[in-house]
């Protein structure tokens, strides 16, 4: 495995057989895992369709997905957390459980390889869907920005794992032969 990509299902409480079927793993607002119908080992390339989860788009080859079952009624602007936010418990047990998939499978935590949804187009250079999952956490006003958010879940799982983090602090953008950086790349929020 190369990585793990963080999400939320935005859904309601309680695991449905769609995001069971989309995630490797799924954690109910009350702190329980659910191992999603694909273990971490079906991300391995070559990708059948129905045989894997399909978790992020043309990112799922070798990486793991693992989301918390909320955010259901969210919207992003106006933000409104909606009857299913996230919970301090499941942040708990997300940090727990990433901690111990990086151990297991050896995925040093980088933004590159441990980030959310959110993070995967500025970071990785694969464009997403308007995914905005996941950039608000409990105690947040509003969303924030991707990486710094991610930059947050990253410390505490490094910290879950006895490790502090390493990586510069500035965010550094996926560049390609005869691509433009703009000012704000850096700046954007979800």
């Amino acid at each position: 495995m190369d990585g793990i990509i963080l999400h939320w299902t935005a859904g309601a409480d309680g695991v449905t057989s769609h995001e069971a079927d989309s995630y490797n793993f799924l954690i109910d607002r009350d702190g329980t895992i659910t191992p999603g119908k694909h273990a971490p080992e079906a991300q391995i390339p070559p990708l059948r369709k129905g045989s894997y989860a399909a978790h992020t788009l043309n990112a799922n080859g070798n990486r793991i997905g693992v989301a918390l079952d909320a955010m259901g009624d969210a919207n992003e602007r106006p933000f409104r957390a909606g009857r299913f936010p996230i919970t301090e418990l499941q942040l708990d047990v997300l940090v727990t459980l990433v901690a111990d998939l990086c151990l297991k499978y050896r995925i040093p935590v980088t933004r590159r390889t441990v980030l959310s949804h959110a993070e995967v187009q500025p970071t990785l250079g694969i464009k997403q869907n308007g995914k905005w999952d996941i950039c608000w956490l409990p105690g947040m006003d509003g969303p924030g920005d991707p990486v710094a958010v991610g930059d947050q879940l990253r410390a505490r799982i490094l910290a879950a794992m006895g490790q502090t983090a390493i990586e510069a602090a500035a965010f550094t953008p996926v560049l390609r032969r005869g691509s433009k950086v703009k000012p704000s790349a850096t700046s954007k929020s979800c």
